[in-house]
Parts: structure tokens; sequence; C-alpha cells
């Protein structure tokens, strides 16, 4: 085999992969009845989780610094399927979350722990906590904690 023979060679046949590969346009396939089957259903269905949170915020007040201040959020699966607690993420290490649960069947509720840890903080404090489920209306959730962290010698203000 020549050199001019394979570089003709390889030619004809980049030439003919590119010609065949463009021609099948998946687009093609998709069959406009099955597109408009699949959203009628998608649309009235309802078996889907649905996350309800009792409160989303909550105020420790004054904290002495150095103190592990702790509230519970409750939080109920109104849907009609299991809610799945996929992650929780605090925007702070000084926040620690905790659910009770990571999988919630319809109709039940369950709790999510946070620990502000006030060591080192001084002043106005706020965190914030992100839920993320399953729950296709609102897969993220945003909780929130603030407080007052003040000096442990203060005196308590009234």
């Amino acid at each position: 085999i020549t050199q001019t023979s394979l570089i003709a060679f390889v030619i004809a046949f980049s030439i003919s992969f590119f010609l065949t590969s463009c021609e099948s346009d998946p687009s093609k396939k998709i069959k406009e009845e099955n597109v408009v089957s699949t959203k009628d259903r998608l649309e009235k269905s309802t078996d889907f989780p649905e996350v309800k949170f009792e409160k989303v915020s909550h105020d420790f007040g004054e904290i002495k610094e150095g103190v592990l201040a702790e509230t519970v959020f409750t939080f109920t699966n109104v849907g009609k399927s299991d809610l799945i607690i996929r992650k929780t993420k605090a925007s702070c290490g000084c926040t620690v979350v905790n659910p009770s649960k990571d999988v919630i069947a319809p109709g039940e509720s369950a709790d999510l722990k946070v620990v502000f840890n006030s060591a080192g903080k001084k002043n106005k404090q706020n965190k914030s906590i992100t839920v993320i489920t399953n729950d296709p209306a609102q897969s993220q959730v945003v909780l929130r904690v603030k407080g007052m962290v003040v000096d442990p010698s203060a005196p308590k203000s009234n």
C-alpha cells in the first residue's frame, strides 16, 4: 500500500463516517403522541412527596458565647409517596444538622435537630440550613436560625 492510497482511504473513510453519523438525528425518532401522553400523565399524577415544615426560622434570642444552642424543626410528608432527605447543609461549620430519619412515609413527621455552637462568635448571628429533598415542588427548603451572642460574663439583658 502506498502512502497516497492510505491517505485516500483515510479521507474516504472519514467522509463516509461523518455522512452516515449525521443522518441519525435522535430528535426525529421522538413521536409527538408519546410526548403529549407523557406530559398529560405527569400533569395528572399526584403521587409525589410533599414536605411541610411547622416553622422555617428560629430565634435563639440572647446566647452566651460558648453555649450550644439547640432547636428542632419538625416537618411532615403531606404528599402521597416517600419523602427522601437527600442532603442537609449548614451555611457555617458552627451549625450542625441532624435529621431523625432520611425516609419519611406519607403522613409521617420527622425532626431536624439543629445545634449552633456559639464559641468564638459575637453579636448578631444568622445561619441558614438548606434541606434538599425529592419533593418536586420544592426540592430545597432554606431554614434559618439567629441569635445575639453575648459575653458570658455580661449580665443578661431584659
